[in-house]
């Protein structure tokens, strides 16, 4: 059974950090890309950041240079770096394994976690 299980979320200032973590099991976790998504009020899912077993990334162009996503397989988990956050950073946090589908990465598994909110705001 794949379980997923998001923490480290929080109220920050506008230009803080915080660091998320996502801890992984019933999954083959050194062999799977790994991706942070963000779930924003009135907006659709979207994926912010992933990296794959040889540890490439990619981020969305709204995070980039912000935020570093990074792995430890040892510890079956995927950590989200949020620097210099905006208020529209505002979001619950998951994560997700996944899987390239017609060359666009998509979240592997239909069972998500409870997330962790990020509310960035002064």
């Amino acid at each position: 059974q794949v379980q997923l299980v998001e923490s480290g979320g929080g109220w920050v200032q506008p230009g803080g950090s915080l660091n998320v973590s996502c801890a992984a099991s019933g999954i083959v976790f050194s062999a799977n890309a790994m991706g942070w998504y963000r779930h924003a009020p009135g907006k659709e899912r979207e994926l912010v950041a992933l990296i794959t077993p040889f540890r490439d990334t990619t981020y969305a162009d709204s995070v980039k240079g912000r935020f570093t996503i990074s792995r430890d397989n040892a510890k079956a988990t995927v950590y989200l770096q949020m620097n210099s956050l905006k208020p529209e950073d505002t979001a619950v946090y998951y994560c997700n394994a996944l899987r390239l589908v017609q060359s666009t990465w998509t979240a592997k598994y239909s069972s998500w976690g409870q997330g962790t909110q990020v509310t960035v705001s002064s």
